[in-house]
């Protein structure tokens, strides 16, 4: 399941209905917003999502890890919105028979997201400046919707 949150993921219970009487481990990322980023100093990030789309490839994801590995349930939330330095911008949560398919199962769900969903950063810099960060396909940049 992946679920799209304008209220603060601190604030929700991320494991709720994420057990199983087979699940022997639990693995979890935690995405936090940092202070810094490319020798630039930020003070807030800014996070916005094209949901229809973000679900439909989600499930891909999922459907791949699942294949891969030996998961029972997972869990993702992606904040949407402003942040500031510290809070959770993303959560990963997979139960699993064994420790080994839960961590491999956690780390490639949040590396796919990271590439395949249509989730665009803007950073607020100290100096007052902003910009949308990791917008770009291979050199050629892509403008935000």
């Amino acid at each position: 399941m992946f679920y799209l949150s304008t209220t603060p993921l601190e604030n929700i219970n991320l494991k709720e209905n994420l057990k199983s009487d087979q699940a022997g481990a639990f693995a979890s990322f935690e995405g936090l917003v940092r202070n810094h980023n490319d020798g630039k100093k930020v003070v807030a990030l800014e996070y916005e999502a094209f949901e229809p789309l973000c679900q439909k490839e989600f499930e891909v994801i999922l459907k791949e890890a699942k294949e891969r590995f030996a998961i029972i349930d997972l869990r993702c939330f992606h904040r949407v919105g402003k942040l500031t330095i510290g809070e959770m911008a993303v959560w990963v949560g997979v139960i699993a028979a064994h420790r080994d398919d839960a961590f491999a199962a956690c780390r490639y769900i949040i590396d796919e997201v990271k590439k395949r969903l249509p989730i665009w950063k803007k950073e607020y810099y100290v100096d007052g400046e902003s910009g949308w960060v990791n917008c770009q396909v291979g050199n050629a940049w892509v403008p935000h919707p």
